[in-house]
């Protein structure tokens, strides 16, 4: 999570922080470049420094050798030739100083030879330290020589020691003196060697430093050079690539900016295109019922016409006889205002229908049902349908009234067509079950017409699709049914065939027409 969050904090810095922090990083690694490679020159000037002091470490010891000899050896035989002291008496110094002489001789020639001395890079060419590999041929022959030397004359110096002890011959004494300050010199000759020698690695080791340190210094300063170049160069080319790619980020997001208000345009050209089509297919449907509705007024009214005029007539007839009283007049008048009140009430209830609905109001979905099938009464008892609605309880919703009863309108219309065409006059039924699921108000709309046919069933809700003339219809009328449902309401309306008892007698092929529409928490109220 960390590493994310640093990953995305760096993505949303600025380029101008990033490339900072690129030169930093290179400044940064040269730096510590720098600082090794010193540390490790001044490593190796130190190692060798300290192979030079271990190397002096033998010179210490050629001059012990010598000191023991003049000192422990010489100057004790002196006061033994001079009667100072007896040889008997000088025993255990000389045996000392032979012991400090094999041992400091032992191990000079130890080291000397010792093959397990380091190695060091010295001007090219690896060299051992303490050892004939650095010195040429010469050289070694030269130093074997003075140490075989010296190796004889402590022979010999150990033989004249053991004769002295035997007896006392000056002789014996000149002849030992003799030889130890022939050791003494080949000893200064042995050490003058070796310090020439270390004097000469000391000033081949201080150049090749020098060498090393003017060879890494310039080295760091020509990597610094170049890396600072590096730097610049992929600096520009990143700033160059960066500012190609602004430029083609903004055009690409002016010509999406300018894609997006063209979709715009044209998305809310065909919105609006589309609710002149909804609109103009709802006035068609409206109209379609209209026509409906005028002749189902004009049937309901052809009745009271002719009771009316019958009335009229009467009032002729009987005038002409001269049997017209007034109290036949009242009477026939109470008639015909109320035959004429009839009619303005069937009026007042087609009328409230083609009011388009402003807002949504509360009602009982079992008397929007009950009005839908008022408004189909004649056309209805003309064709023997019978109906029946089913409500346990009467469930008050929140929605468009009118809406709502064009839609039930339109399934009565197509379930009367349906029983019409398919169905014997005594057994034509449209039954409506209304219940309550949930937050819901499920109508459940069955006719015994025999179904929608298999192929054509996915395609009823269509616009313009119908299996009639097109003198007895338009094709809308499920189509505006569903838009209403869907759109309007925020419901559905599905359909299917199923077997149902729907007279309690037998099984019937019947269409199912399902509405689900929300009930917005209106409490339900028992029917009874």
């Amino acid at each position: 999570m960390k590493i994310q969050k640093i990953i995305s904090y760096f993505n949303n810095v600025s380029f101008e922080f990033k490339t900072n922090f690129l030169i930093f990083i290179i400044a940064g690694g040269m730096f510590t470049i720098m600082t090794l490679s010193l540390i490790s020159t001044f490593s190796i000037k130190y190692d060798f420094d300290k192979l030079f002091e271990k190397r002096t470490t033998l010179f210490v010891k050629l001059e012990d050798i010598k000191d023991a000899y003049t000192v422990n050896i010489q100057d004790t035989f002196i006061d033994i030739e001079n009667r100072s002291i007896t040889i008997e008496e000088s025993k255990e110094v000389i045996q000392l100083a032979k012991q400090l002489i094999n041992v400091n001789w032992y191990e000079y020639k130890k080291i000397t030879n010792d093959k397990s001395v380091p190695f060091i890079y010295v001007g090219g060419i690896i060299k051992k330290f303490f050892t004939a590999n650095i010195m040429d041929k010469k050289d070694q022959i030269l130093k074997v020589n003075i140490i075989e030397n010296i190796d004889k004359k402590i022979i010999i110096i150990d033989t004249i020691l053991a004769n002295i002890k035997h007896s006392h011959n000056n002789e014996n004494f000149s002849k030992l003196y003799l030889e130890i300050n022939a050791v003494n010199i080949y000893i200064t000759s042995l050490i003058n060697y070796d310090l020439s020698l270390a004097i000469n690695e000391k000033r081949d080791t201080q150049n090749v430093f020098n060498i090393i340190i003017i060879i890494s210094v310039i080295s760091i300063i020509l990597v610094f050079l170049f890396s600072i170049i590096l730097s610049i160069l992929l600096i520009n080319n990143f700033k160059a690539l960066h500012n190609s790619l602004e430029l083609k980020v903004d055009d690409k997001t002016k010509e999406l900016t300018e894609l997006n208000n063209y979709l715009e345009i044209k998305v809310s050209k065909e919105v609006a295109q589309n609710r002149k089509k909804d609109i103009i297919m709802f006035q068609q449907a409206r109209f379609a019922s209209l026509g409906e509705m005028l002749n189902n007024i004009a049937h309901q009214w052809r009745q009271p016409l002719g009771s009316i005029s019958m009335i009229v007539q009467s009032f002729q007839t009987k005038n002409s006889l001269g049997k017209l009283t007034e109290t036949y007049i009242n009477e026939k008048t109470e008639d015909a205002l109320l035959l004429a009140h009839n009619m303005s009430n069937t009026l007042d209830d087609f009328k409230n229908y083609f009011l388009p609905d402003k807002r949504k109001e509360d009602f009982y979905i079992q008397d929007c049902i009950k009005h839908s099938f008022e408004l189909s009464k004649y056309i209805l008892e003309k064709e023997k349908v019978h109906f029946e609605i089913v409500c346990k309880k009467d469930i008050k919703t929140h929605n468009f009234y009118n809406e709502l009863s064009h839609v039930f309108l339109n399934l009565i219309a197509n379930s009367k067509d349906a029983l019409c065409t398919n169905v014997a006059k005594d057994v034509r039924i449209i039954k409506v079950i209304i219940r309550e699921y949930k937050k819901d108000i499920h109508i459940n709309f069955i006719d015994n017409g025999g179904g929608i046919p298999i192929a054509i069933a996915p395609k009823i809700f269509e616009p313009y699709y119908t299996t009639k003339y097109k003198s007895a219809g338009t094709g809308i009328g499920l189509y505006m049914s569903k838009q209403i449902v869907e759109k309007h309401m925020d419901g559905s309306i599905v359909q299917k065939n199923i077997t149902h008892k729907i007279n309690k007698d037998k099984q019937y092929s019947c269409s199912l027409f399902t509405i689900k529409i929300p009930i917005n928490n209106i409490k339900v109220i028992d029917a009874s």
